[in-house]
């Protein structure tokens, strides 16, 4: 297997002693003039020390390392590390009989920089997010099928790749076929559409908040916005609420709500209802006291830095309405996933949006993303979900 060369300018090696997963275009000195993109390279040092073996790419970040060390980037090397990560979910307790959904690989905090695996029961879906990756995709789909009860690989990675990179990957089973849509998450059943669906299919980021919601429903009016496929509505049924309310801009996201709804509860458990509507618009329109739960888990308003200061200017928007309109002694679930945005930042949006509504806000609960999403200790960037729980006087 060859390896291109990229030799680093004095004193850009710091970060990478330190472990941190990324060389920027800007740290290099000098690299091989036949360097492609996805391309295995060997990262040396000003003065020649080996840094360690990572995949090349065209934009800000050069190269993410996959090694500190002269470990070869082989079939071999992608079986360990699956296998790590399998062995860690199985600490955490995720494969069992009333839970088969969860996340295999979480790119740098599984020390896969640039791969995302979900596991819904027999299938694995895989998403590549840098060319070195999906070069590697036959190799890596090979090795998870390696794993106990996977049998299948979905690679959906047409959204996730760089545009620039002209790679013109294929949604498809690499390995496999449809076997069943149905995932377990604690005892809940759920249709996952990782064919058309939005990431791979499924937010299992949430599972852990989704099951502090359910403690807190009991004879609750509950509001799920941004419902997508309606899982904290499902989780809020079991827990009791007296009536559950999912709205959602996407009609098909309504939907598959719906079926969710009803492929845990009987066909004549009348408490949800659903709007297929927009949310800023649903909640302009919609009765001050309606709700004494009200859960906002908006997409992402922030991929860039460049939008950061718009995306503020949104949840600040977004939890103003929520609490003007939320009744006394509620309990507002609020979210941000953009990456961009810190948790300092957030907070302090939420801060504002209660400050403007003079409510008595008290945070209860601070969330952020579950055990098998790790944030690597050496980036600390892997640290993307951020969450509030409010009680509302």
């Amino acid at each position: 297997m060859t390896y291109k060369t990229v030799t680093l300018k004095r004193g850009k090696e710091e970060s990478l002693e330190r472990f941190h997963p990324w060389v920027f275009s800007g740290a290099i000195a000098t690299a091989d003039d036949t360097i492609e993109e996805g391309d295995l390279v060997t990262v040396y040092a000003h003065d020649g020390r080996l840094i360690g073996n990572g995949h090349s790419q065209i934009g800000s970040i050069a190269v993410r390392m996959l090694t500190f060390d002269d470990t070869p980037i082989d079939a071999d090397f992608f079986t360990r590390r699956l296998n790590d990560a399998y062995k860690m979910r199985q600490s955490l307790g995720l494969q069992r009989d009333d839970n088969n959904a969860y996340r295999l690989v979480h790119g740098e905090g599984d020390f896969l920089p640039g791969l995302v695996v979900d596991i819904y029961g027999p299938t694995a879906v895989m998403q590549a997010h840098s060319p070195g990756m999906h070069f590697a995709r036959d190799i890596i789909a090979r090795a998870l099928t390696m794993l106990p009860g996977v049998r299948n690989v979905y690679y959906k990675s047409e959204t996730t790749l760089p545009y620039k990179a002209h790679l013109d990957p294929m949604n498809d089973y690499i390995i496999g076929g449809m076997e069943t849509d149905e995932a377990l998450e604690n005892g809940l059943r759920f249709h996952v559409d990782w064919l058309k669906g939005q990431k791979t299919g499924f937010f299992v980021d949430q599972r852990e908040n989704r099951r502090l919601l359910e403690q807190y429903s009991r004879g609750r009016k509950v509001l799920n916005m941004f419902c997508y496929t309606g899982g904290f509505s499902v989780y809020a049924l079991r827990g009791g609420a007296e009536l559950v309310h999912s709205v959602d801009s996407s009609a098909k996201a309504v939907h598959l709500t719906d079926d969710n709804v009803a492929l845990n509860f009987a066909a004549e458990d009348t408490r949800h209802k659903s709007f297929a509507e927009d949310a800023f618009k649903f909640l302009d329109n919609m009765e001050k006291d309606a709700y004494d739960l009200i859960i906002l888990d908006p997409p992402a308003f922030a991929k860039h830095k460049s939008a950061l200061r718009n995306a503020l200017v949104g949840y600040r928007r977004l939890n103003a309405k929520a609490l003007e309109k939320i009744a006394p002694g509620s309990i507002l679930f609020t979210f941000s996933c953009s990456q961009a945005v810190s948790k300092e930042q957030f907070r302090l949006a939420v801060f504002s949006a209660a400050a403007q509504t003079r409510r008595k806000v008290r945070i209860l609960h601070q969330l952020t993303q579950p055990a098998d999403h790790p944030i690597n200790i050496y980036h600390p960037e892997g640290e993307y979900l951020k969450g509030l729980v409010l009680y509302v006087e």
